[in-house]
């Protein structure tokens, strides 16, 4: 067995970038599941790990256009808030109304979409208030704390008792976003439309699998750097 094998998915994303886009194609959970092991999540998504680690290995590092392991923690969130949350935003306000007209066609001949359109709708109402206790609450703190400890003051005390308090929920509410994703490609096979799919149709497909795609690397960014660089910070500063 590869040593690869034994490493975890989060090591192996932080260590090149490039590893996001095998495990995308090859539906490996990176985001969500990345404390597990190559070998574990390999075996989750049935492929195998010989093949992925192969992959792994001839994919040449690729420098990242920022790195965010080392980069003030302010420009992560920054960075998350501009372009993962206002992606979010958008599209779930352009993509409700185009479920209900592909629904309203096709809905009768092809009733997964129905459970799509409901497991979506249920997924928007989660992620838009989970981005809101984040930019409201979780996102200024950690800006304060980083900012104290930068000028070596004391860091105040949270309202929520501790880092992680907050962090172990939005890891939750980042599972529970995980499930619905899984859920909507399972039923939609991949996000294949059907040989009688409208153009309507094929774009709802495209745009649901380019935002899951989005989803998995903010989850991403928050589950395997921020939140982590953030606690350690949080157990210095103490």
């Amino acid at each position: 067995m590869s040593m690869a094998a034994e490493r975890t998915v989060r090591e192996l994303v932080l260590e090149n970038p490039a590893a996001t886009q095998i495990f995308e194609e090859l539906g490996i959970d990176y985001c969500c599941g990345g404390d597990q092991t190559l070998e574990r999540a390999c075996a989750v998504a049935d492929v195998p790990v010989e093949r992925v680690a192969a992959s792994l290995a001839a994919t040449p590092a690729v420098a990242p256009d920022r790195d965010w392991p080392l980069e003030p923690l302010f420009d992560l969130i920054g960075h998350i808030k501009d372009t993962h949350h206002r992606y979010t935003r958008d599209e779930i306000r352009r993509l409700g109304p185009l479920f209900e007209r592909v629904c309203s066609v096709h809905g009768k001949n092809h009733p997964e979409l129905l459970e799509m359109r409901e497991t979506f709708a249920g997924l928007a109402q989660e992620l838009s208030m989970h981005m809101m206790k984040e930019e409201a609450v979780l996102f200024p703190y950690i800006v304060r704390m980083e900012e104290a400890v930068i000028a070596k003051e004391p860091v105040l005390p949270p309202p929520f008792g501790a880092l992680r308090n907050p962090v172990t929920m939005m890891r939750h509410e980042h599972d529970s976003a995980g499930a619905a994703l899984r859920a909507m490609r399972e039923a939609s096979r991949g996000y294949t439309a059907s040989a009688d799919a409208c153009v309507s149709y094929q774009n709802l497909y495209k745009s649901l699998a380019a935002f899951e795609a989005d989803l998995h690397r903010h989850i991403h960014l928050e589950n395997n750097i921020l939140f982590p660089r953030a606690m350690e910070m949080e157990s210095k500063g103490a």
